[in-house]
């Protein structure tokens, strides 16, 4: 089962520059994901359900795309457990006048499909066939793997954005961002919960404020680490995506966002950490070609930890990335 949507890319998708938000990419990556979901979900006799979004695995920004040009969107299954199910996508970028096509975006998503009639319910997942047994094996590895991360993830959640007063330039309290907002009907699914690409374009925006911020320049989205949606957030809640610098090599510039969200109607309710990611940011000069980001000036232990951290993740996918490149040669 696959399925492919297309749309042309108009000024509100981009910046002042021309470049198409990483935002906007991840919302009709989110978007194909949810259709091909929630249709191979629902092949089987039982309740009606709607695939949520549950995680994004690492997603790189292989190329620009433009104002004009238009995005295909292929998204296929590949695996499935007893209640969930990974999606596989793929994003092109067609420019109308040349017919010149690039392949711009990889992602792999998973969904977990909820009940229509029982919003806690979590359905059974249709199985697929699969080419070879070994085809169902590295899907496997796939799954195992993403549950143990999002389960770590879920453990280092909690901490929080605090006000810093007359930052210094280049600091991580300078550019650290946050935007509130509150989360009406045309921001949900089916089931009344946010959708995942509503969340990911909201924590690309701050995350690009907390780029420019730093930078001062035309920043662009590189690639996305693991998103992982650790709750559901739910239609009338106010959410808060904060974003905060925590690593910067020489062409690149990490971001740390996370989601909180808090229900205005039922106030009994505490506060709660729901999705949690890292960006890369890159700068560009008017020419569009890539300039040195300023390094991280950092205060205290608790943000060299974090720059600690992020550089060696950067070190990871730098070594992952070149063996990928040399397996292709």
């Amino acid at each position: 089962m696959s399925v492919t949507t297309a749309r042309i890319m108009r000024p509100d998708d981009a910046n002042i520059v021309g470049n198409v938000h990483g935002g906007t990419i991840l919302k009709m990556i989110e978007e194909a994901g949810c259709i091909i979901g929630t249709r191979h979900c629902n092949t089987q006799p039982g309740d009606r359900c709607a695939a949520q979004l549950a995680r994004v695995e690492r997603t790189d920004f292989l190329y620009p795309m433009f104002i004009g040009e238009v995005a295909h969107v292929s998204a296929e299954i590949t695996y499935t457990s007893n209640h969930s199910v990974e999606v596989q996508v793929q994003v092109m970028s067609e420019n109308i006048l040349t017919g010149a096509m690039k392949t711009t975006n990889r992602a792999t998503l998973w969904y977990v499909p909820f009940s229509l009639k029982d919003v806690n319910t979590v359905t059974e997942v249709p199985p697929i066939k699969y080419a070879s047994l070994e085809k169902l094996e590295e899907g496997k590895k796939r799954y195992e793997a993403q549950k143990m991360e999002r389960k770590e993830m879920k453990e280092r959640n909690g901490e929080q954005l605090m006000p810093v007063t007359d930052p210094e330039p280049y600091t991580v309290g300078f550019s650290q961002s946050s935007l509130i907002h509150l989360v009406g009907p045309s921001d949900c699914t089916l089931h009344g919960f946010v959708r995942g690409g509503v969340t990911m374009k909201l924590m690309d925006e701050v995350a690009g404020i907390v780029a420019a911020r730093h930078c001062k320049t035309n920043i662009v989205t590189a690639s996305v680490d693991a998103i992982n949606f650790h709750r559901k957030i739910m239609k009338g809640c106010v959410v808060t995506i904060s974003g905060r610098a925590t690593f910067t090599s020489n062409k690149s510039m990490e971001i740390e966002v996370f989601v909180d969200a808090d229900s205005l109607i039922e106030t009994e309710k505490e506060k709660y950490r729901a999705v949690t990611a890292f960006f890369t940011y890159i700068s560009l000069s008017k020419e569009g070609k890539p300039l040195s980001i300023p390094a991280l000036k950092l205060q205290g232990e608790e943000e060299q930890k974090r720059f600690e951290e992020g550089e060696a993740r950067y070190l990871q996918n730098k070594a992952k990335r070149q063996a990928d490149k040399q397996r292709q040669q």
